[in-house]
């Protein structure tokens, strides 16, 4: 009998299967960790901002007043600097405006900033953030734009899937 070392085809097989099994599984759960890593980044971003604006709201007795309806680095909505997108607060009450992690400059996943002429009111938005589902709202209610029809209080038929930070006055805005 010939006693020959090495694998079988038949064993090689099943380890080539297991492995593929086994980086399928880790490819998934990582592209899960991304997405929630840049969830927790947009509340981080839209928190930061909402910090900034009451300090300058501290300072000035107002939010900064915009007369335009919204403002962002995005082309379809103004193509801002990035210091003008929310007058004032850069650099004194906040060292840089943050980008949403995904954002295409065009017209997804954009900060979006609006207020009204007197600066009383305020509404900050992460605009049409495609991987954010339903789920990923209700799991963080107090950030969910309630422009989205799903919302609980829904305004509108606003079909965007998006956070938000806002002031009582622009909540529907």
């Amino acid at each position: 009998a010939q006693n020959s070392k090495g694998f079988t085809l038949v064993e090689l097989l099943v380890v080539i299967t297991i492995i593929a099994i086994l980086t399928s599984i880790g490819m998934t759960v990582y592209s899960s960790a991304q997405k929630s890593a840049r969830i927790a980044r947009r509340i981080g971003d839209l928190k930061a901002i909402q910090v900034a604006l009451e300090l300058y709201y501290n300072a000035n007795g107002n939010y900064p007043p915009i007369n335009e309806s919204w403002r962002s680095e995005c082309d379809t909505w103004g193509i801002w600097a990035t210091s003008d997108v929310i007058p004032g607060l850069i650099p004194t009450y906040m060292p840089v405006l943050p980008a949403d992690p995904q954002m295409d400059g065009i017209n997804t996943s954009c900060y979006l900033y609006r207020s009204n002429s007197t600066g009383t009111e305020y509404k900050v938005l992460d605009y049409n953030v495609p991987e954010i589902t339903v789920s990923d709202l209700q799991k963080n209610v107090l950030m969910w734009d309630p422009h989205h029809p799903d919302h609980p209080q829904t305004c509108g038929p606003d079909q965007a899937r998006r956070f938000a930070i806002y002031t009582d006055g622009m909540r529907c805005d």
